[in-house]
């Protein structure tokens, strides 16, 4: 799962080099006297194809990064999980010290000697 959002991001990667190239070919080719239309229309397109998959691939990963982030359960994430049983360590260690403590002082106050 994390390979596959790994390779999905190494895609993206890929992707945004190809908006760079199209975006300097454009730029090249409109500083030209005389631009080709034709060549500019399939790089505009390429552009544009090229930034939606990038906007959708990007989108998923922030969706998905949400869910993981907020504790929504979600399919193949543990870190939910993780997270509650790390709090619920927490309280543990937090009651032991307590309990001691109050341990502690009960036995002050009923040890005669003190």
């Amino acid at each position: 799962m994390a390979n596959d959002r790994l390779r999905a991001l190494e895609d993206v990667e890929k992707e945004i080099a190809l908006v760079l190239q199209s975006a300097g070919t454009i730029v090249l080719e409109l500083s030209k006297e005389k631009a080709n239309a034709s060549l500019l229309d399939r790089q505009l397109n390429q552009f544009q194809t090229s930034i939606n998959r990038v906007e959708n691939e990007l989108s998923a990963q922030i969706r998905y990064l949400t869910q993981v982030a907020t504790g929504q359960p979600h399919e193949g994430s543990t870190y939910s999980a993780r997270k509650d049983c790390q709090m619920a360590l927490n309280r543990a260690e937090y009651a032991r010290v307590k309990l001691g403590e109050l341990g502690r002082t009960c036995e002050m106050m009923l040890d005669p000697q003190t």
